[in-house]
This record gives structure tokens, C-alpha cells and sequence, in this order.
């Protein structure tokens, strides 16, 4: 997002002056999101508007506090925001601490217009307004410190936490903040030139590591409360299925099994502990009634949606005619199926439902909605529902949804005690949370001399836009999210078509790391290879000679080639493959370097990724965050699938469910683009061309293609 979008400085930097020796700054700004109105709609009660984003406080003895209402799940945000407000503060880092915000409008992300973090948008929804609050807090304490030393603020200039003065003059920011709390908040503070950063665009250590080294780091699974209770349940088998009949005398029976509760979601044993919980709920014996989808098979939504594929969709992007003449036609249909996140904590939530008041401690995702979730399970007012938001062990998405959240909160509201609900692996596998499966057919025409001239892109897939409650029918009929990676790709073709075939198998579905880009970016940029093939012309000229017009993503793919040594000799046996994507706002080119064993199983050696992300915060979390989407990229590539039968999940755990191991783990370079852009996100936009480069790769090491996953 373009800091553009604001209006001016003064419409979002709001103060209020403390007298109570603290500085704390707060300030607003405007939401611009195409999230906003379908929050609104999908969870009433919850602000959408303008409201104050974010806090910076500064103690007496010095001590810098940004206050931050982003979940950190390892992407590296409590860093980004601190050093954000740090840089334009001018503070001593080494003085510079996070704390965790409560739920409350003032920390709304501004691009979703909730109190959320996902959809990379952080940085790009926090980088002016946080360096804002820093640069107003810094003012005043120059301001402050000219006022007691008689001088003009002019004179004065700040360095790690000090305002220096004429004649030596020095005064730490902790001495000033009695006096700068009475000054007024300037309205149109100064940025600082990029120029003169110190901080940002520096690869300083992240300020969670040390509690994440040392165990103290508190995730939701190591939340304890007095007279807490364990809770695991029995989940529904088949998605819509509804309980006939519990038997829980066997469970009853187990010592520290202390009740057994049913709610919709299911059935809860609570006990003394997590193994006391688990053996309790295994003891259970629960009768379902399947309902509808209990003959549900993967061959059933496979047949489904490439039969939708065959008949013509909602047109969701149409350009020129696609019905021109060619002299060749390149087609191909592209399949990617059901994925699970997978998380390493798998969800859990503690909840504490009391008389007049609600308590949650979670590694939410999305603690602002839950907190209006929560108030609406109990009868509460939302003042009255405290939602504590703790480390993620991992969120891909999983962590918006607020099915472990509802479910804690009912087994508490009806047990009357605090509870820590935790989903065994099993129950995370199978809890009906998917990244949708997807069908795409594609239709290429090319002319006499192997010049792109048509192209053709039907996508069948569930809608997910109806599934997550942002609206309950499609506009147009198209789902956004289901397009996006195909219907915004940037190739320069002269005729062009985009449709959407809505095809509802009834899974339910959620938000994947890098939502629709991450099965679209594999179908587009593989067969834009067999495009390329077809015209024989070389993957990389082929893409630049469609990109004339977009010269970042043209650069990234430049960068990308050069330095993977695009058309220079690889040992025998190894082959390159080539992909690129724009999306969150930046650019990514990825060259993968693969070879296949006797058995025809690829071996990936090496990726090398070019990214242009805009403004860099930190280059270290770009290049983590890059090499982290890779790895969980080439893990949906290789050996990641959820499969139904007789409705039910087949997978349950990583022995069924694998993820990459360490030794296939490939060597990554990621080289990032200097820019003056607007900051793009990054924790998603590296995951989209590994599995394109990869199977691009494996065409030339072997003359096949691949278009169904995994590989």
C-alpha cells in the first residue's frame, strides 16, 4: 500500500500529553482495505473506521516501550514496528522493549480495519504512521530540552536517546519526559531522510530471541492458571456431522477426569492434565450422524471441479479477444488439492468464563474479532472480554480462525472453571480448515512466429471469500481470492480472459499462507513454461518479452537469472526452472536448480530468489522470511495433500501428512532489490514460484509436466 493512500499528517497523528512523568504518544489514521466491509459485515460490532493505531511510551529512567497490537508467530513483526518507531525516535535500541497491546480500537491494523495480523500487511500498514509517532515523540523532547536550556530547538539535535544540546549540553530522553508531556503533540512532524537511517534497513538482532532461547518466551500452550483444567475433545468426523449419543461412563471413570462437557463443536473431557484429558476422550464413546457429506472422496471433488472447468464462468478479467485467430494452441489443466497448515503448536486456547467477565489467552491471529466473538458466546459486553494475546507457534492463516477461541470459551462457560483447551496433532489435521482445492484449464494461441497472442484462464475452485464470512454472495460471481496470483498477473497478453467457476464440494475452508497465489502462481507460472516451450523460445526471454511494461518484476527476474547463472553449464544431471510473482505488494523471481534419482524422485539443490519488497526494516527477516516461505512452498510441492474418504480426513499426523525434511532441505540465496518503493509485505510473497520453479526444473531435467500436486 502506497503511503499515498493517506491524506495528510494531520488527519492521523492524534496526542494526548500525560502529566504523570511518562510520554505516550497515539495517533490515527484512515482505513483503506478491500477487507473492511466484509470484516464489518462477517463479525458485527467490531470497528472498521478511523481509530487510534498504536502506542510509544517512555519512562522516567529512559526505558522505550512500542506497544504493539501485531501477533508475533515468528515473522519477525514486534521487531519490524519497534524498529520503526525506534528509528524516527532516535532511540538507544538497546533501551527499546515490546509489549504485547491489549485488544482495543487503538490498535486496529489499519489495512484491515480489526485488530489482526495476516495477509502481509504489517509493515505495509504501519511503516509511516509508527515512524510518525516516533518522529512527533522525538520533537517534543528536543522541544522539551531547548525549552530548559533556554536555546532554540533548532540548535538541538537527538542520538540513541539523547537530546545534544549547544556547549555540550546532553540530556537523556528519561529526564525529559516530564517536560515533554505538557508540550503539545506536534501535527506535521519531520521524517527523517532515508539517508540518515540507522536502524532500518540494518540487519539488527531480533528483540525476541533472547526469551525464545531461553524458554521464558510465553506461547499459548504454556498459559497456567489456579485451578485451571486440561480439556481435549472429540471432533466431529465428517464436516457437518452432529451427535447422536455419548457414552462417558468410561471416561468418567479415569482418575482426574473431572467432567465431561458437549458443546456443537463436540465433545470435551477436562481433567488435571493434557494425558489425563487425552485418555478420558478416547475412553468416550460418541455416536455421529454423518449427515451429506458422508460419502464424500477425493475422486468425487477432483471429478467436480474439473468438470466445472469445462463450461464457461463468471468473467472476472477480459481483455481484447481471445476468439482471435492463432496459429497454435497450447492447452493444459492444472490441479493442486486441500492443504492443512500444519502448525507446529497446534491450536490451542485457554479461557476463563466468570461471573460478569470473560478471559482468553490464545496465539490468535485476529485477537480484536475474538474479542467480539467471545462477548457474543458469553451475553457480555466486549469491555468485559479481555483477550491476551500470546507467541504463535506458527500461524499461516490457521491462527484467524476462531473455531479453538469459541470452543474454549463455551466448554468454560459451561464447566465454570478455567480451561485450557489443546487439539492433539490429530485434531489439528482434521479440524476442517483447509486451503481450498482447485482446478484451473488454460488456453494458449500463439502466432506463425511463436509471439504470444491469447490466453485463456478457467478457475473452478470453492468460494473462499463465502466460506471465511466476508460475504454470502459473490460479486460478479467471482471470488477474489480464488483468482488472485491469474486474474492480477501482469504478462502483457494481447488477449486475455479470466473466469471463475464457484464449485462447492462443502469442505470447509480457510486462509493458506499466501492465500490463492499459492496454487495460481504454480499454475500460471508452469504453464506459461509449456507457452514458452511450445513457441520455442527460452523460459526467461519468453517472461521478459511479456514484461516490457512492468519493469520490477522484470528486474527481479533479471536479478534472479544472473545470479543462478541462467544458460551457464550445471553438473550433469541438474537442471533450472524459473518462476516470478507480484502480490502484497511485491515482486519475487525464483530459479530452482533440480535433478531427479533412478526413481524418478526430484532432488532440489538449490533456489536462488530475487525480491523487490520496496523499503527494507530489516534485510535479515526479509531474507528468513523468503528462505521460511520457501521451505513450507517446497513442502505443499513434494509431499503435502489432505484426501477424503467416506467423508473423512485421511491424514492425521506427519507420518501420513509430511512436511520437508532437513535433508531436503535445498541451499537458498535470496538477493533483495535496493528500491525507494512503498514497503510490499514479505512473509508471503516468497512461497508462490518455488513450486512453479521446481516443476518448470523437472520438465527440462525429463520432458514431462507436471500438473497435478504433489509431486
Amino acid at each position: 500500500m502506497s503511503t499515498n493512500a493517506f491524506t495528510t499528517r494531520r488527519d492521523f497523528l492524534k496526542g494526548s500529553a500525560a502529566a504523570t512523568g511518562a510520554l505516550v504518544i497515539g495517533f490515527t489514521l484512515p482505513v483503506s482495505s478491500r477487507f473492511a466491509q466484509a470484516a464489518a459485515a462477517a463479525m458485527p460490532g467490531q470497528a472498521t473506521g478511523f481509530a487510534p493505531n498504536a502506542f510509544l511510551r517512555i519512562a522516567p529512567d529512559g526505558q522505550v516501550t512500542v506497544i504493539c497490537g501485531l501477533s508475533e508467530m515468528g515473522q519477525g513483526v514486534h521487531m519490524g514496528i519497534a524498529s520503526l518507531v525506534a528509528e524516527e525516535l532516535d532511540a538507544d535500541w538497546k533501551s527499546v522493549k515490546l509489549e504485547q497491546a491489549p485488544v482495543d480500537k487503538a490498535y486496529n491494523n489499519p489495512l484491515f480495519g480489526m485488530q489482526a495480523t495476516g495477509g502481509s500487511t504489517a509493515i505495509r500498514g504501519h511503516y509511516e504512521p509508527m515512524r510518525m509517532a516516533g518522529a512527533a515523540a522525538r520533537e517534543m523532547l528536543v522541544a522539551a530540552a531547548a525549552g530548559k536550556w533556554g536555546v532554540d530547538a533548532a540548535a538541538c539535535r537527538t542520538q540513541e536517546g539523547r537530546v545534544m544540546g549547544p556547549d555540550g549540553k546532553s540530556a537523556g530522553y528519561g529526564e525529559l519526559v516530564a517536560a515533554a508531556s505538557k508540550l503539545p503533540v506536534p501535527q506535521n512532524p519531520s521524517l527523517k531522510d532515508p539517508r540518515d537511517f540507522r536502524i532500518l534497513g540494518k540487519g539488527l538482532t531480533r528483540i525476541d530471541t533472547p526469551a525464545k532461547v531461553d524458554g521464558s518466551a510465553g506461547f499459548g500452550i504454556d498459559v497456567q492458571l489456579p485451578g485451571l483444567l486440561t480439556a481435549v475433545m472429540v471432533h466431529a468426523p465428517v464436516p457437518g456431522a452432529t451427535i447422536v449419543s455419548v457414552d462417558d461412563a468410561a471416561a468418567k471413570a479415569i482418575p482426574g477426569v473431572k467432567q465431561v462437557v458437549q458443546i456443537p463443536q463436540g465433545v470435551a473431557v477436562l481433567a488435571e492434565g493434557y494425558w489425563i484429558a487425552l485418555k478420558g476422550r478416547d475412553a468416550l464413546v460418541v455416536k455421529w450422524d454423518d449427515g451429506p457429506l458422508g460419502s464424500l472422496s477425493s475422486a468425487d471433488i477432483s471429478k467436480l471441479l474439473h468438470e466445472a472447468t469445462k463450461k464457461p464462468g463468471a468473467v472476472a478479467r477480459n481483455e481484447g479477444d481471445v476468439s482471435v485467430a492463432v496459429a497454435k494452441t497450447v492447452e493444459a489443466v492444472y490441479e493442486a488439492p486441500y492443504l492443512a497448515h500444519a502448525c507446529m503448536e497446534p491450536m490451542n486456547c485457554t479461557a476463563w468464563v466468570s461471573a460478569g467477565k470473560a478471559e482468553v489467552w490464545a496465539p490468535t491471529q485476529a485477537p480484536g474479532p475474538n474479542q467480539g466473538i467471545v462477548a457474543q458466546l458469553t451475553g457480555l459486553p466486549p469491555e468485559k472480554v479481555q483477550v491476551h494475546t500470546t507467541y504463535l507457534g506458527g500461524g499461516f492463516g490457521r491462527r484467524f480462525a476462531p473455531d479453538f477461541i469459541i470452543a474454549s470459551t463455551l466448554i468454560s462457560k459451561a464447566a465454570g472453571v478455567p480451561v485450557k483447551l489443546v487439539y492433539t496433532r490429530e485434531d489439528d489435521m482434521r479440524a476442517w480448515f483447509y486451503r481450498p482445492a482447485s482446478v484451473t484449464r488454460f488456453t494458449a494461441g500463439l502466432d506463425a512466429a511463436g509471439n504470444p497472442v491469447s490466453l485463456t484462464a478457467r478457475v473452478a475452485s470453492p468460494a473462499l471469500s463465502i466460506a471465511a464470512g466476508f460475504t454470502k454472495e459473490l460479486p460478479k460471481g467471482v471470488d477474489e481470492f480464488a483468482i488472485e496470483g491469474i486474474g492480477d498477473m501482469l504478462y502483457a497478453f494481447p488477449n486475455l480472459r479470466v473466469e471463475y467457476a464457484q464449485a462447492e464440494p462443502g469442505v470447509p475452508l480457510w486462509f493458506w499462507r499466501s492465500v490463492g497465489h499459492s496454487q495460481n502462481v504454480y499454475f500460471i507460472e508452469a504453464f506459461i513454461d509449456e507457452v514458452a516451450a511450445a513457441a520455442g523460445k527460452d523460459p526467461v526471454e519468453f517472461r521478459r518479452s511479456l514484461l516490457s511494461k512492468q519493469p520490477r518484476l522484470r528486474g527481479v527476474l533479471d536479478l534472479a537469472a544472473q545470479k543462478a547463472g541462467w544458460g551457464s553449464p550445471l553438473p550433469q544431471g541438474v537442471h533450472r526452472g524459473v518462476a516470478i510473482t507480484n502480490c502484497f505488494g511485491s515482486f519475487v523471481a525464483q530459479v530452482a536448480e533440480v535433478s531427479m534419482d533412478a526413481s524418478g524422485k526430484p532432488r532440489v539443490h538449490r533456489i536462488v530468489a530475487a525480491v523487490d519488497c520496496g523499503r527494507t526494516v530489516n534485510p535479515d527477516v526479509i531474507h528468513r522470511q523468503v528462505e521460511g516461505a520457501i521451505v513450507y512452498g517446497l513442502s505443499a510441492a513434494l509431499h503435502e495433500k489432505i484426501t477424503f474418504q467416506n467423508g473423512r480426513v485421511e491424514q492425521s499426523n506427519f507420518n501420513d501428512y509430511p512436511m520437508l525434511r532437513m535433508d531436503e532441505m535445498p541451499r537458498v540465496e535470496v538477493h533483495i532489490v535496493p528500491s525507494t518503493e512503498a514497503p510490499g509485505g514479505i512473509g508471503e510473497p516468497g512461497l508462490p514460484p518455488a513450486t512453479p520453479a521446481v516443476v518448470n526444473a523437472i520438465f527440462a531435467a525429463t520432458g514431462k509436466r507436471v500438473r497435478t500436486l504433489p509431486i
